[in-house]
């Protein structure tokens, strides 16, 4: 057994052998339905939830417009909104059955072209995002763990509880009037964007700038108070002592001993933020009319464009219950303690 495993010799040796063949099986089975009940709860959460909404759909597509009662009748009918509840609830059952999210009403067009559409620059600019901030929160995590107390863990950690508790929509106004005049101050690409595809990457990586640093910067500090805590929690540990004892340096000790183990909360943190790295940062994406989810969000509960926020709402749905489903499963990898239980 490595020394990774040495924290957790104990509870393993305490804990009841494993039953053969059908234990990874059980618990995929049991993860897997776990995940697929989630979403078809939220399935049928989306749909009431969403009618239970103040606003008329019919009223709202035709404000300001000079419409009879027929013709507002008549519009009802062909959306659907004549029929009982439940027969409107049967009908989008079976269309997602089929695929189908339903028609948009603000675009007339397929609610899953447009999301779909929309989904690229969502992943691209909050994937970045996501990235860069757990890069660098899990770095500044494992310094200021390993040397808590000091500078460095004082001054970044204040930094990164104050970037936290921010609203990153106050944060990106605040970067558009500091930096505004250097970076792009709004959408994805230049009306004049070449065509080429290296000018191109340029030219949308300029009008990332703002929007991905609005957001390292409101994530990051998550990720660095974890890793953090998780670190100093280690700290203390037999196997730690057990590794200086041997003679191994402390810059190895931590590398090699501490910092897996550490990592192992940060996991689960990873996973769902990658989750939701689809659902985009709708107030980030609106300072900076960036044309992703998030901004879709924002217009279609606008117009209450009932498709097209079902289909909004299940897509993220989706991705958080994925990703978590992984991170359960990345885990009883890693952690010896899961696999024993």
């Amino acid at each position: 057994m490595t020394d990774f495993l040495a924290p957790v010799e104990e509870s393993i040796a305490e804990a009841p052998p494993p039953s053969r063949g059908g234990g990874v099986v059980r618990y995929l089975l049991a993860k897997v339905g776990g995940a697929v009940m989630s979403v078809l709860m939220v399935v049928v959460l989306g749909f009431f939830l969403f009618r239970v909404m103040p606003g008329d759909p019919v009223s709202i597509m035709t404000r300001g417009r000079p419409v009879s009662g027929a013709q507002l009748a008549e519009l009802r009918g062909r959306l659907g909104f004549d029929k009982p509840l439940l027969v409107q609830f049967w009908d989008y059952l079976v269309g997602l059955v089929h695929g189908d999210f339903g028609q948009s009403y603000a675009f007339n067009a397929p609610a899953g072209q447009i999301i779909g559409e929309r989904l690229g620059p969502t992943v691209l600019l909050s994937g970045t995002a996501a990235v860069l901030a757990a890069a660098l929160g899990l770095w500044l995590g494992a310094k200021t763990g390993w040397h808590r107390n000091g500078p460095l863990d004082r001054g970044s950690s204040g930094v990164a509880l104050v970037f936290w508790s921010i609203p990153p929509w106050w944060l990106g106004v605040v970067l558009l009037m500091v930096a505004g005049g250097v970076f792009p101050t709004g959408g994805m690409q230049s009306p004049d964007s070449p065509s080429a595809f290296f000018p191109h990457a340029v030219d949308v990586a300029h009008h990332m700038v703002l929007p991905v640093l609005t957001l390292v910067l409101a994530l990051y500090g998550q990720y660095q108070l974890v890793m953090r805590a998780s670190l100093v929690e280690e700290m203390n540990a037999d196997y730690l002592t057990t590794a200086r004892a041997k003679g191994l340096r402390d810059e190895l000790v931590r590398k090699r001993h501490a910092l897996p183990n550490a990592l192992l909360p940060t996991a689960t943190l990873v996973f769902l933020h990658l989750g939701m790295v689809v659902s985009g940062a709708i107030t980030v994406e609106a300072v900076y009319s960036w044309p992703g989810l998030g901004q879709l969000t924002a217009e279609a509960l606008a117009a209450k464009d009932l498709p097209l926020l079902q289909g909004i709402f299940i897509v993220l749905v989706i991705a958080v219950v994925v990703m978590n489903l992984f991170a359960d499963l990345l885990l009883r990898v890693l952690d010896p303690r899961v696999r024993a239980s």
